[in-house]
Parts: C-alpha cells; sequence; structure tokens
C-alpha cells in the first residue's frame, strides 16, 4: 500500500498536522428545547441518519487511537438517544475522559445513576435564572424547574459539574445571580459564553445581540466575581466577538487541536464549517478518522498559517489567533480566506461593528425558535 502524500493547504503549502486532544461528538441533532440561539446547522440531521452506538463505538477507538484524550458528548440533547449509556460507556472503554454536555431534559435519576462510574462530568445548559425567563428562551415550559431537579440529583450522585450560561441580551444583566446559582448548585465551574451568532443564532440577532454596556459590565461582574470565587470556582468568560479588538483563535487554531463528529458521521474542523462553500467534508462511515485528520481536505484548508492573507501573514498576532474564524470570515465577506471581520484591522470590520450596534439597538423580541423538521409519513 502506497504511503498517503504529504497534506497540504489550499495553496499547496505543505502543512504539519499535530494530534487533536479533544472530540465534540454530537450524537443526535434531537432537542425537546427549542432554543433560539442553538449552533446546530439550520438543516438538522434526522434520526435514521445518526450513526449507531456501535459505530460511535469504532470512532472512539480511533479516536483514541489518534491521541484524543476527551470527548464531549452532546447533541442536540444526548438524553434523546436511548442508548446514550452504551455510547457513553464505549467512549470509557477507549480510555477517553468523557464529558456529557447536556441541557437536563430527558435524564432521570435511574438514568444518571446508570452513567454513574461511565461519565466523568456533566455541563448543565442554563437559559435562565428563573422559570419565565428559562422557559421563555428554551421555548419549553417547566424546563427550568427540571433542571433544578437533575442538578439536584447530580450534585447527590456526585459528578463533577459545569454549568453552562448561555447570554445574550435577554439575560446578560442577571449575570451576577447566574453566578450566584452555580455557586448554591456546588458547580465546580461556570462557564458564560455569549451567543456566538452562526446556525439558528444567526436568525436572532436582533434579539440577542448584547450592548457593548452589557459586555462592559459583565467583564466587571466576572473579574469580580473570579477574584471573590478563587480557589472555590473556575469562572470561563466567552464574549461577544463583535466587542472584541483580535479575533479568538478558532478550536485553538484550525484542524490543530479539535474535530467534530455530527450525527450522521461528518467530520468536521470546526461546528460551524459546513457554513463554507467548496470544502469537501470525509465521513467516518468512509475514511478513516486517522486520514481524515491527517490528509483532508477540509482540515488542511486553513491549517497552520502560511495561507494567511494580509495583513494577517505580517502580523505579530498570527501565531496567537492563526487567522481567527473562517465561517465568520465566509459569513460577512463572502470568502472563507478574507481576514476575520472581528479584528480590528479587518476591512470588514467597520461593517460588523455597525450591523451588532443596530441589533443591539433593536427592540426587536420575537424569537425564531430552532425546530426539527417533521418526518414525512410513508
Amino acid at each position: 500500500m502506497t504511503d498517503a502524500p504529504a497534506p497540504r493547504d489550499i495553496d499547496g503549502n505543505p502543512v504539519r498536522a499535530g494530534l487533536p486532544m479533544a472530540m465534540l461528538a454530537e450524537l443526535t441533532h434531537r432537542c425537546p428545547l427549542a432554543c433560539p440561539y442553538c449552533s446546530n446547522p439550520l438543516e438538522l440531521t434526522r434520526v435514521q441518519a445518526e450513526l449507531t452506538a456501535a459505530e460511535w463505538a469504532d470512532t472512539f477507538r480511533q479516536a483514541a487511537e489518534l491521541g484524543v484524550l476527551q470527548v464531549h458528548l452532546s447533541g442536540g440533547e444526548p438524553a434523546s438517544r436511548r442508548d446514550l449509556a452504551e455510547i457513553a460507556r464505549a467512549a470509557r472503554d477507549a480510555g477517553l475522559y468523557v464529558n456529557l454536555i447536556t441541557s437536563g431534559i430527558g435524564l432521570t435519576e435511574a438514568r444518571l445513576r446508570e452513567l454513574d462510574g461511565v461519565v466523568d462530568h456533566i455541563q448543565l445548559s442554563l437559559q435562565g435564572i428563573d422559570a419565565e425567563m428559562a422557559d421563555w428562551i428554551s421555548g419549553y415550559g417547566g424546563s427550568f424547574a427540571r433542571k433544578m431537579q437533575v442538578a439536584e440529583w447530580i450534585g447527590a450522585i456526585g459528578f463533577p459539574l459545569t454549568l453552562n450560561a448561555v447570554v445574550h441580551r435577554q439575560n446578560l444583566d442577571r449575570l451576577p445571580e447566574m453566578i450566584a446559582l452555580a455557586e448554591r448548585l456546588g458547580c465546580r465551574r461556570i462557564e458564560v459564553a455569549t451567543v456566538q451568532f452562526h446556525g439558528w443564532a444567526d436568525l436572532n440577532r436582533r434579539p440577542l445581540m448584547p450592548t457593548m454596556a452589557q459586555a462592559a459590565q459583565a467583564r466587571e461582574v466576572v473579574n469580580a466575581a473570579r477574584a471573590r470565587l478563587r480557589g472555590r470556582m473556575v469562572i470561563d468568560y466567552v464574549p461577544a466577538d463583535h466587542h472584541a479588538v483580535y479575533p479568538k483563535s478558532c478550536m485553538g487554531g484550525w484542524g490543530s487541536t479539535g474535530l467534530n463528529i455530527a450525527p450522521d458521521g461528518t467530520v468536521l474542523p470546526c461546528h460551524a464549517a459546513q457554513t463554507i462553500a467548496g470544502l469537501h467534508f470525509d465521513n467516518i462511515r468512509e475514511r478513516g478518522l486517522a486520514r481524515i485528520w491527517h490528509h483532508g481536505d477540509a482540515f488542511n484548508a486553513f491549517r497552520g498559517t502560511a495561507w494567511l492573507p494580509e495583513p494577517c501573514q505580517s502580523c505579530d498576532r498570527r501565531e496567537v489567533d492563526f487567522g481567527g474564524c473562517r465561517c465568520q470570515a465566509m459569513a460577512m465577506a463572502g470568502d472563507a480566506r478574507a481576514t476575520d471581520p472581528v479584528c480590528s484591522r479587518s476591512p470588514f470590520n467597520a461593517r460588523l461593528r455597525a450591523e451588532a450596534e443596530a441589533d443591539a439597538a433593536s427592540d426587536d423580541t420575537a424569537l425564531v425558535y430552532r425546530r426539527m423538521p417533521k418526518e414525512k409519513r410513508t
């Protein structure tokens, strides 16, 4: 058997791929919630196309052999899979650290106890600090009460818990209460994640875009809470891209440290990569994970820094942010190779900020909820 050709980027430059440390396994796009900020694609995968538990087990084995250390079981809502425990056990058997990312809806005490000793950590999403906000944002009545019950079970069983607080203009002013709730629940960590405007969130920019004043206040709240809770609870803060001076590195650098696998087995460099026109994405059902990682066209497209345009190529931050977000460049500039519009040095930055400010000034509160397409009857 001949060796595969050396990996090259979209300009034909040779690139060296490191080894991934983490994998996001999107087990399903099914979810009882209808969150308008969901980063899943608008074209959601139907249940018939989902990888089976056996296929996920083989994928986890390949991932561990490739160098992956941790897997994040996500969705949609992973608890929508009746075989969640079987899938999680396969990941653990492969030697991976297993993190469950869940809304809590669909988990019972019995199902959680079935995951005890299999799942290493649970990340519970939070849509609001009370039932009114949480149920409105999630589009699911009773979601907040259910989450608090699940959090109680998680604490009783002894899972390490992270509260994933997704923040936006409608709830960012209540950030101190979110942090206080995480304290009461005994969380080891809270991730304050501002909505990233991809997927369904892009349809809800006007009601969800935070104002500059809110972002500044949130930073003060986070800094004060970090000082107060140092040694007791970690607080991660992901601000809105639109309020940044420089972009964040996508996935720590495109094709450098992590990968995503969609419910149908499509292997992606990042969760929104399929919005980039012209890229070919391999499927785990058709090609081995190691070959996809090292030789897949999509992974090599923006790997490294040789492909970077100016002013990125000459920038002293090129090994810090690696060009930023390719999906954002595609969305605003129509060219995935353009300078990330988030960067203050980008020719598209003024337009991005103007549009963000206009969205944040809107009084529109109408939400487009995430919905699975109805299955056709035969």
